[in-house]
C-alpha cells in the first residue's frame, strides 16, 4: 500500500490525450486520488470528464466546491474555475484573476496540494505551452513530495516541462508510458 495521500497532475497543450490513455492505464483497483488541472476552454464547460470517463478505469468528475477528495477518484479542475486543495481533504474553486494567463491555473492547483499532502503528494507535469506548473512542481519539490516532469522529447509541446526543469530537480524524469508504469507501480 502506498503511503502517498494523492497524485496531483497538470498539463496543458497536448495532455488530454496523454491524461485518457494514462486514466484508461491504471488499475481499477488503483485508490490514490488523481487531482487533474488541466488548462481548458473557459467557454466549453462540457464533455471532457465525459470523454474522460468513458476510457478511464477510475471515476472522473469535476468536484464541486468544498467537496470532499475521495479514494480511487480522479478530480478534474472545472473549466474557468481555479482548484485549490484545503487542509480538511477538501476541493475549494475559485475565480480569482487569473495566474500565468490561465483559470485554472496548475500553479494554484500543485502549490496548494503541496502545503496540504506535503510528502505525501506525487507531483506530475506534463506537455504543455506556458510556465504555469513549474512553481507549483518545485512548491511539491520543498515539501518533499515525490516529482515527475514528463521528458521535453517526448512532449507535444515541450515549453512546460522544460520550464519546470529550469527551477528544480525532479525525482524523475519519464516518458507518457514511464509515468503510467510508476503510477500503477504505487500499489
Amino acid at each position: 500500500m502506498s503511503d502517498y495521500k494523492a497524485i496531483v497532475i497538470g498539463g496543458s497543450a497536448g495532455s488530454f490525450a496523454l491524461v485518457l490513455k494514462l486514466l484508461s492505464r491504471l488499475s481499477p483497483s488503483f485508490d490514490i486520488p488523481i487531482i487533474i488541472c488541466m488548462h481548458r476552454l473557459k467557454h466549453i464547460r462540457s464533455g471532457l470528464v465525459e470523454s474522460l470517463n468513458v476510457k478511464s478505469k477510475i471515476k472522473v468528475v469535476e468536484p464541486n466546491d468544498k467537496e470532499r477528495i475521495e479514494k480511487g477518484k480522479a478530480y478534474l479542475a472545472p473549466s474557468n474555475y481555479h482548484m485549490f486543495i484545503e487542509f480538511d481533504g477538501t476541493i475549494s474553486l475559485s475565480i480569482e484573476d487569473m495566474n500565468n494567463h490561465s483559470r485554472p491555473s496548475i500553479d494554484y492547483t500543485l502549490s496548494s496540494a503541496s502545503v496540504a499532502f506535503r510528502d505525501r503528494c506525487v507531483g506530475i507535469i506534463l506537455t504543455g505551452a506556458n510556465k504555469d506548473g513549474a512553481k507549483g512542481i518545485k512548491d511539491i519539490a520543498d515539501k518533499k513530495g515525490f516529482t515527475i516532469v514528463q521528458d521535453p522529447a517526448t512532449a507535444e509541446v515541450d515549453t512546460m516541462p522544460k520550464s519546470a526543469l529550469r527551477v528544480m530537480k525532479p525525482n524523475l524524469i519519464l516518458s507518457p508510458d514511464g509515468i503510467i508504469d510508476f503510477l500503477n507501480n504505487l500499489k
